[in-house]
Formats: C-alpha cells, sequence, structure tokens
C-alpha cells in the first residue's frame, strides 16, 4: 500500500512512521525541513514542499497513491489538499479535522474519512477508564464491532462449549490470546473444551448491543 501524509504535525509524524513500520510506502511531505528531517529515515521518501502546489504535488507521485491523509494544521491548506487529492482520482483520501464544522466541510468537499484525533484519543480514554477489562475496540460496519477484552471472572474456569457465548450474548469468539512463559500466544479457533484461565484475553465480534451487554458483564465482575 501507498500512502501520502501531507502535514506532520504530532498526528501526521507518529501516523507516517507507523504506517511505514507497518509495512506501507509513506510519502512525507510538509513545509518545515526540520520535521521532514526527522522522519526522513522511517519512511519511504521525506519531501520539504509547498503541498497546496498542485504540479509538485504531482511532481511526487501522489496521483498515483492509495490513500492521502491530508493533515495539515491550516484548515483552509488543508481543505486544497483534499480537494487536490480528489481531483488526483485517489481512492480514498482521509483528511484531519480539529472542530465538527471543519469535519463537516472536509466530507462536503470530498473527503472519504474524517478523523477527529483529540475525540478518538478521547474516547479511547473514556474505555479504559471506565471499562478496564476492554482491552482493544474497533468498528467493522455501523452497528457491527469487534472487541478485545480480558476473560470476566464470571468466566474463569468455564469451557467455551459451557459458556456458549453466541447464544447468551449473540457474539462470535474470533481468537483467544494467552501469555505463554516466553510471548503472548494467539489461538484463532480455539476448542470447544478450552477452559478460560485468569489473564486469558478473547476477541469477540457482534452487534454493538450485544458486545456492550457482554462488556457490562466485564465491568462488574
Amino acid at each position: 500500500m501507498k500512502v501520502a501524509v501531507i502535514g506532520l504535525g504530532q498526528f501526521g509524524k507518529s501516523l507516517a512512521v507507523q504506517l511505514a513500520k507497518a509495512g506501507a510506502e509513506v510519502i512525507a511531505i510538509d513545509s518545515d525541513m526540520e520535521v521532514v528531517d526527522d522522519v526522513k529515515n522511517d519512511v519511504a521518501l521525506a519531501v520539504k514542499m509547498d503541498a497546496t502546489d498542485e504540479r509538485d504535488l504531482k511532481s511526487q507521485g501522489v496521483q498515483k497513491v492509495d490513500v492521502v491523509v491530508a493533515s495539515i494544521g491550516d484548515f483552509e491548506a488543508n481543505q486544497l489538499v483534499t480537494v487536490l487529492a480528489k481531483r488526483f482520482g485517489v481512492s480514498r483520501v482521509i483528511a484531519r479535522a480539529a472542530s465538527p464544522t471543519h469535519a463537516r466541510i472536509l466530507k462536503l468537499i470530498g473527503a472519504d474519512d474524517v478523523i477527529l484525533p483529540e475525540d478518538e484519543a478521547a474516547s479511547k480514554l473514556t474505555q479504559r477508564l471506565m471499562l478496564p477489562s476492554l482491552h482493544n475496540y474497533f468498528e467493522l460496519i455501523e452497528g457491527y464491532s469487534v472487541a478485545e477484552l480480558a476473560v470476566p471472572e464470571t468466566f474463569h474456569g468455564k469451557t467455551l462449549q459451557e459458556l456458549d457465548l453466541r447464544r447468551r450474548f449473540g457474539v462470535n469468539l474470533i481468537a483467544l490470546k494467552r501469555k505463554g512463559t516466553d510471548r503472548t500466544l494467539v489461538d484463532p479457533v480455539p476448542a470447544p473444551t478450552e477452559i478460560l484461565r485468569p489473564g486469558d484475553v478473547i476477541a469477540v465480534a457482534g452487534a454493538d448491543a450485544s458486545l456492550a451487554k457482554m462488556l457490562d458483564m466485564a465491568k462488574q465482575a
């Protein structure tokens, strides 16, 4: 996957580096040479340039990437980059917004996805504080998600067959994680006779209402 991250503030820089570590071919662009130098050894290409210049963007092959992430702090510049990326025919353009109003505008001008990093960080922190057992959570499609959580105490010592998560909660078990002696072991297809232990983590998928019911039990455990 080829990704252009345009705007290397705290969010953009972190995203560019993490995408590169995950195996993406990243073009990192910013108008500040100092931040470009900070990431040049971590990404495929780091360029200092004015990202609102259509010809300069094309000269770096931005029109050929799979994803453009517009993350410039200046809102007008970020709008222009979003519009240019869509004009280039980039299949997916993701824009960073600083407020819900900015997010609405970016969607109206063509952004395929809009993210508000501060809101998402606050949401994740809320989950961690209110549901300590919840390790991870992400939406598959509207109304359906995957949750990764520590096995509730009420599940300890019981087999997956006894728990019958699909019948009781309407969720599907998709993986079991367990700490081994020197590493974490992941079993994507645990046997029905597998007994859950303290410290185990399960990944389950289902409707948000079903997951909420199960997470409520984990909260009470």
